[in-house]
């Protein structure tokens, strides 16, 4: 082009001293594609940022494209008016790239129009000529803020996907393995999901594998404490409010179920929520549809209901305290979670586990659990479970410190009966039988102890019944029943 509004444009820029720094994910320095048919134009803008990146530069889109498929780039500022193609077709050629760029426009011909089109095409910003260096700076520190959390939040989905991917949990007990069957299967669809178990057998890391499991793993996980909130303020944090809906609402504020929206809300102790929110609960997900305090307007959204207790909602329900027909709509796909105590093949385990996460979070060598602390551990019913094993670990690991933990140093709370501690003896302990003679030992022995008392059996060696009766059919032998 012959009318140069960049005339001068070097000579000024070679006396300013530009100071941009972006920390990206790679701490390299991040790469820019100048692409200007003005000779002065494209050296001046790198002589302006080759201090602090990578710069190319192209005479045109042919020569951009050919640059484009060599390098990555992590910006692309290209001029809209060129000979041949335009500074559009450069834009549209970076966004398909497998590492897409971050593109910004520059024009001496800037309107309203062109900003429009540019954006719609795929521009992160738009410049007019004569180029601002301050202005550029500032966009350009921007661009590569916003690719270093969008980079920071592929990484952070890729762990969430790591985390509550089903290798994620620990475990490979058979009721554990039962729950993560039927988690693959309820997974992928819609249906609401109630969870059952005892505090602290990890019904919310359930609930997350299956939202991360789900086709809404890239919409809103929401959870929602309700033994946490009062009843006056679970209806409204649920469903949300208008302005004035009540003394102290001076503004519309949306609840957690228009945050979900896409997504998936876990409502754990799903048993403490009031009347009133049970029958707005109901009508939810009779409709799919709600109304804010203060609004008889419906509101409709599309969540994912995964639900949680510790309690015995069926015999709530006989009771009155639970809506009968809100359980009907809630037990849709039912998952009930293992207690620790029925986990014992998973107990060293996750020992092992949280030792080591502690160790690693607090920077200090893992302690060691002996053979004996072990015999101690496995055979301690674990109210608290899971959450309670993890405190445990921790506390070993920040007061210890890379030392050896005995029976000995072990909370009273944690010790055997003497009985109990020679019933897990020879599974704990190293033994010349082989797993099989192991464990019908312990099962004959724990029948021998509960006198033929198979529940009192099975509690005693931290299993279910029904696994106690699969085992006595297996060895029939064993049975002092017979």
């Amino acid at each position: 082009m012959t009318n140069d509004p960049a005339r001068g444009f070097i000579e000024k820029i070679e006396k300013l001293h530009l100071s941009m720094s972006c920390a990206l994910l790679s701490h390299m320095p991040a790469t820019i594609l100048i692409v200007d048919d003005e000779k002065n134009t494209r050296e001046g803008l790198s002589l302006a940022l080759e201090d602090d990146y990578e710069v190319y530069m192209a005479s045109g889109a042919a020569e951009a494209f050919n640059l484009m498929e060599a390098e990555t780039f992590d910006v692309v500022l290209t001029d809209l008016r060129m000979a041949g193609k335009s500074g559009l077709k450069v834009i549209d050629h970076a966004i398909k790239l497998p590492n897409r760029p971050i593109c910004i426009m520059m024009t001496a011909y800037g309107n309203v129009e062109t900003a429009v089109e540019a954006m719609r095409r795929g521009a992160f910003d738009f410049l007019t000529k004569p180029v601002s260096l301050e202005k550029l700076e500032i966009i350009i520190k921007r661009a590569l803020q916003s690719r270093t959390i969008e980079a920071e939040n592929v990484v952070l989905h890729e762990r969430l996907d790591k985390k509550y991917s089903f290798g994620g949990i620990i475990g490979h007990s058979p009721g554990l393995t039962d729950v993560l069957d039927k988690v693959k299967l309820v997974a992928p669809s819609r249906a609401t999901v109630l969870l059952e178990g005892e505090t602290g057998t990890g019904k919310e890391l359930i609930a997350q594998a299956i939202h991360q499991n789900s086709t809404r793993a890239r919409k809103p996980f929401v959870p929602v404490h309700c033994a946490a909130l009062a009843a006056n303020l679970l209806e409204s944090e649920l469903f949300g409010h208008e302005k004035g809906a009540f003394t102290g609402a001076t503004e519309r504020r949306i609840g957690r179920f228009e945050a979900a929206d896409g997504g998936t809300l876990f409502l754990d102790e799903i048993g403490e929520i009031d009347a009133s929110t049970q029958v707005k609960l109901l009508r939810f997900l009779e409709t799919r549809s709600f109304e804010r305090l203060g609004s008889s307007t419906p509101v409709k959204v599309d969540v994912r209901l995964v639900c949680a207790t510790n309690r015995n909602l069926t015999e709530m329900s006989k009771s009155g305290e639970f809506r009968e027909d809100l359980l009907y709509r809630l037990n849709v796909v039912t998952i009930h979670l293992p207690a620790l105590r029925h986990r014992q093949e998973d107990m060293i385990i996750l020992l092992n586990h949280y030792i080591k996460e502690f160790s690693e979070e607090n920077e200090v060598a893992p302690v060691r659990l002996t053979v004996g602390a072990l015999k101690v551990l496995r055979a301690y019913r674990w109210p608290g479970n899971i959450r309670e094993l993890r405190n445990f670990c921790e506390n070993n690991v920040v007061l210890k410190r890379g030392s050896e933990v005995t029976e000995y140093d072990l909370d009273p709370k944690y010790q055997l009966h003497e009985g109990d501690a020679r019933l897990l003896e020879s599974v704990v302990s190293s033994s010349t039988l082989s797993k099989e003679e192991n464990e019908k030992r312990l099962l004959r022995n724990a029948l021998i102890k509960a006198s033929g008392n198979r529940t009192r059996a099975a509690e005693l060696m931290g299993i279910s019944r029904r696994t106690l009766h699969r085992k006595l059919i297996q060895w029939p032998e064993l049975d002092v029943e017979k």
